[in-house]
């Protein structure tokens, strides 16, 4: 009898194993059926929804680039005028009074030094005002002054600098800002203009919202001239004053009408 039960001790445990490996393989089995109706589902559900995303997006970006073919043309128009035709043709086409943009030059005269770093906001919110920005940036330039030794535009978290001639910058900045994005990271484009070799005279800004991300004021090595534009926001008003003021520089004005 105790050798019976012995023998039979080893069949209790394969079956057991037996048992359990069937177990696993079940519930292999359905996990990856699950997984797969997951997918299909999945499939059924967000690809149309991406697909409309996706269509959305090219449409917005083909506009976009008609809309830059545009203003690089118009841009070109202007570089072949004389510098008080171009400020009378951005008068008209801005609706900027000239006593105000009068006023605004005479606030450029308090610029130190010799040159100026534009740094300037290329999100979304400034697409409206890319018409006529160049331009304007343009006789802003000559009426100071002082020499233009760089641009930087800045847009969510991006940023980017263009040296050169003052015309082959506005060129590459017409055709290299996005003019797109939410989000108005100042101190990050100050950061990264602070790291070039050369230190200018001064910064100016542009721009129309105040900064998502934080500014180190103590990192900037030189005044900040700040010029808001477009609707007079006042969270916009109260960071553009208050970096001219932390920098040594001033809040300049120009009034649309």
């Amino acid at each position: 009898m105790y050798n019976r039960r012995k023998r039979s001790a080893p069949s209790n445990v394969y079956e057991s194993f037996s048992d359990v490996a069937l177990l696993m393989l079940a519930t292999f089995i359905f996990l990856l059926v699950t997984i797969l109706i997951t997918h299909r589902v999945a499939e059924t559900y967000q690809v149309p929804k991406l697909k409309e995303e996706l269509k959305a997006s090219s449409e917005q970006l083909e506009k976009a680039l008609g809309e830059k073919e545009r203003l690089i043309s118009e841009l070109g128009e202007l570089l072949g005028m004389s510098t008080e035709t171009q400020i009378e043709q951005i008068l008209k086409t801005a609706s900027v009074g000239k006593k105000d943009f009068d006023l605004f030059i005479e606030g450029l005269k308090k610029i130190p030094g010799k040159d100026i770093h534009l740094v300037v906001d290329a999100t979304g919110s400034m697409h409206g005002v890319a018409t006529f920005l160049v331009p304007i940036l343009r006789a802003m330039v000559v009426k100071s002054g002082k020499q233009l030794t760089a641009i930087t535009w800045f847009s969510d978290g991006e940023a980017d600098t263009y040296l050169g001639t003052m015309g082959a910058m506005f060129d590459q900045l017409m055709q290299g800002a996005p003019f797109v994005g939410n989000n108005e990271t100042i101190g990050n484009a100050f950061t990264k203009a602070a790291k070039l070799p050369h230190i200018p005279g001064a910064y100016v800004l542009i721009g129309d919202e105040p900064s998502d991300d934080r500014i180190y004021y103590s990192d900037i090595p030189r005044p900040v001239f700040t010029l808001p534009l477009g609707r007079s926001d006042p969270n916009t008003i109260r960071e553009y004053s208050s970096l001219a003021e932390k920098t040594g520089g001033l809040m300049l004005h120009l009034k649309i009408q």
